[in-house]
C-alpha cells in the first residue's frame, strides 16, 4: 500500500530515495565523489605555485575565462562554487541523518558496543566537522581575503605566502589536510560499497587506491605549506 502526503498526492521518486537510507546513503557517496574530484583538481592547481606567481596568477586567470563568451566573466567559477556548495550541504545533512537514524535504531544497551566498534564512524564524524569550519576559514583567508595580513586581489601567489607566512594559518590547514587524508580514507571505501563497486575480488584494489587517495592528497596539500615556511617557496 503507498502512503499519500497530506495534499493527497503521492511523494514523487526522489522525495522517497531521500527518506530512505539507501538514499541518503547514495546521496552521501555521489556528493562524496564529486568533492574528491574537486579536491584532486585543486591540489594540482596548488602545485603551480611551485613554478612560480606567473603561473599560478595566470592558471588563476584563466579559470575566470573558462566558458567565455558563452559564459559571462567568472561565471564558471561561480557555477562550480554553487554546486560545490549543494554537494557539501547534501553530504552533511545525509551524514547527521544517518547517524541520527544509527543512533535512534540501536538499544543503549549496546552503547558501549557501538563506541567501540565505531572508529571510523567518529573519524568521519569529526573529520567533517573539521573541515566544515576550515571550509569557513579558507574562503575568509584566500578567496575573501578577509583574514588574509597581506591581500592582493587577483595575486594568488602572494596571498598563499601571505597567509602561509603566519604559524596559526598552518597548523589550521595542516590539521584540516590531516582531516580530509582520514575523511578520503574512509569515505572512498564508504561510497564503494555503496554504489556497489566492492566484491571480494576488488576489496584489495579499493583499499590500496583509497590509501593512495588519501596520501597523495595530503602530501599534495601540506607540500605548499611547508614550502612557504622552509623558504622554497617565497
Amino acid at each position: 500500500m503507498t502512503t499519500a502526503t497530506r495534499t493527497g498526492r503521492h511523494p514523487s521518486t526522489l522525495a522517497t530515495l531521500w527518506r530512505s537510507t539507501i538514499g541518503k546513503k547514495a546521496v552521501m557517496a555521489v556528493t562524496g565523489l564529486v568533492m574528491l574530484l574537486y579536491l584532486v583538481a585543486h591540489m594540482l592547481g596548488n602545485l603551480k605555485v611551485f613554478f612560480g606567481p606567473e603561473d599560478i596568477n595566470g592558471y588563476a586567470a584563466w579559470l575566470r575565462t573558462i566558458g567565455q563568451p558563452f559564459l559571462g566573466h567568472a561565471w564558471f567559477l561561480w557555477i562550480a562554487r554553487l554546486a560545490l556548495l549543494a554537494s557539501v550541504v547534501l553530504h552533511g545533512v545525509s551524514a547527521y541523518q544517518l547517524s541520527r537514524r544509527d543512533l535512534a535504531a540501536r538499544p543503549s544497551t549496546y552503547a558501549h558496543k557501538r563506541r567501540r566498534a565505531s572508529y571510523a564512524t567518529r573519524t568521519m564524524r569529526w573529520g567533517g566537522v573539521i573541515l566544515a569550519l576550515f571550509i569557513v576559514w579558507h574562503i575568509l583567508d584566500l578567496t575573501t581575503l578577509t583574514v588574509n595580513p597581506a591581500a592582493e586581489e587577483g595575486h594568488p601567489y602572494q596571498n598563499i605566502v601571505a597567509s602561509f607566512g603566519n604559524w596559526y594559518s598552518c597548523l589550521v590547514y595542516v590539521v584540516a589536510m590531516l582531516a580530509v587524508g582520514l575523511h578520503v580514507r574512509h569515505g572512498f571505501w564508504s561510497a564503494a560499497q555503496t554504489l556497489g563497486a566492492n566484491n571480494a575480488r576488488r576489496d584489495r584494489a579499493l583499499k590500496l587506491t583509497a590509501d593512495g587517495l588519501a596520501l597523495v592528497l595530503t602530501a599534495g596539500f601540506l607540500s605548499v605549506p611547508v614550502a612557504v615556511m622552509t623558504g622554497v617557496v617565497k
